[in-house]
């Protein structure tokens, strides 16, 4: 169960400030791997241990192309490394991988276009300096993969941190109900775009998305012309031989029964009037690439389609670093930590267990008018406008579950922690280019295989 102090703000802010004498903000700038850091490469096999085999020379292709994708898929490698740094003692909801990609517009149940956190696969209560040193490493990063001078990639990195550090001080000053009802309009960010070149592309993003619905959009693309089988695009969606049987059916009914006790009654009504057709393999992400992940097709009376991705959750790579999760399954664990950490969140967001002991899966929704921000990392001024947009959405996911007085009491109105993270992400930076290089190099010698 979690606790928050009810004590005044302006106490709480004071006590944040205080935080300072223990932890100064200076002391998260500097990045030194620690004597203790294991091999990177051996650390991403042992990480692969759970993970379907055929498809980690998939994983590792991707990780390949670029530091910033070997970052993607390196969050077990940060997350040691994250918990050798400074910190406060202030927890939040952390999201755990907390990249720029993992930023995003989506519709809420009402279809309006929000910006938020689109990822929680490592979800879990931890620092929150964890999540912020992350988000501004990847921007970093990504602006080196790019090849953006270094001025601004740092413009954009600040951008970020000033933007989560104001907005946690705003957020700090709300009532609690307020900081609930908090969310970051799609609309709102293309109004705030430089730059009227920059705003017409992505209001034209805007409006496909809206046409993007599950009928209008996915069935033609991923079903078979019966509409009632998905379509096999290998390497990425097909149908694994056992997915063809009648049996394999029977029990994806039997799994689906029990995910539908994790929702409110309201949508269990809702989920009643589709009938299962059809699963398939699905292979996602850059770190999620090995997880195993199905996509499930539904149908309705009036033949109206129900695309639901059913992904495996694994502990959070945070946890042997900040502590085990509470709830017996992770599936429970990131649809909690995603309800707690979004403004809105997808009405068929649910969990189950597998038939197999120890196999847990959450389910959502596939792709439903989900879209990445339209962010060319090639450009810096919109690079920094995103990276902006990232800081205020993760600040206002934090405040949810944090205390958002002390954090800002502890942040402050000067840039002395934007100083301070700046350099840490340029000094993890030249780390992560160092482990990209490791990575290279494993290839080559044959130690890591790849694919296309």
């Amino acid at each position: 169960m979690r606790t928050f102090a009810r004590a005044p703000i302006a106490e709480r802010l004071r006590a944040g400030r205080g935080l300072r004498e223990k932890v100064p903000r200076k002391s998260h700038a500097p990045w030194k791997a620690p004597t203790n850091r294991p091999d990177p490469i051996q650390l991403l096999i042992e990480s692969d241990a759970w993970r379907i085999p055929k498809l980690l020379p998939i994983r590792y292709g991707r990780m390949q192309q670029s530091p910033f994708l070997f970052l993607r898929g390196a969050a077990a490698l940060m997350a040691f490394d994250l918990a050798e740094t400074p910190r406060t003692g202030l927890r939040v909801q952390a999201s755990g991988d907390c990249h720029i990609m993992n930023f995003g517009a989506f519709a809420t149940p009402e279809r309006n276009l929000v910006f938020d956190i689109i990822d929680f696969d490592e979800t879990i209560p931890a620092p929150w300096e964890w999540d912020v040193k992350r988000l501004t490493v990847s921007i970093e990063v990504a602006g080196r993969s790019a090849g953006i001078r270094s001025r601004y990639r740092e413009h954009a990195v600040r951008a970020a941190v000033r933007s989560y550090r104001e907005h946690m001080g705003k957020c700090a000053a709300m009532p609690s109900l307020e900081v609930w009802y908090q969310r970051t309009d799609f609309q709102e960010l293309l109004d705030r775009v430089p730059g009227p070149k920059i705003r017409r592309r992505d209001r034209t993003v805007s409006e496909r998305a809206r046409r993007k619905t599950v009928p209008n959009n996915l069935l033609p693309s991923i079903a078979a012309g019966d509409a009632t089988k998905i379509k096999d695009e290998p390497p990425l969606i097909y149908h694994l031989p056992i997915q063809r049987t009648a049996a394999y059916l029977r029990r994806a009914v039997s799994i689906f029964k029990r995910y539908r006790t994790s929702l409110p009654e309201s949508y269990r009504v809702l989920f009643d009037r589709f009938e299962l057709l059809d699963v398939a393999f699905k292979v996602v992400g850059v770190g999620s690439v090995g997880t195993f992940c199905e996509v499930a097709l539904f149908r309705d009376a009036q033949g109206a389609p129900l695309f639901l991705q059913i992904k495996e959750a694994r502990a959070s790579v945070l946890e042997p670093y900040a502590g085990r999760s509470v709830f017996s399954t992770h599936g429970q664990r990131v649809v909690d930590g995603q309800h707690l950490m979004q403004a809105a969140s997808d009405i068929f967001l649910g969990w189950t267990v597998g038939l197999e002991p120890g196999r847990d899966f959450y389910v959502r929704q596939l792709r439903d008018m989900k879209i990445p921000m339209p962010v060319n990392t090639e450009d810096p001024t919109d690079l920094a406008y995103f990276a902006d947009a990232c800081g205020w959405a993760l600040a206002r996911a934090h405040a949810r579950t944090g205390d958002p007085a002390m954090i800002a009491g502890y942040l402050g109105s000067s840039d002395a922690f934007d100083d301070a993270i700046v350099k840490f992400a340029k000094g993890y930076a030249d780390q992560t280019e160092s482990d990209y290089g490791a990575l290279l190099k494993a290839i080559k010698g044959g130690r890591i295989k790849v694919a296309s």
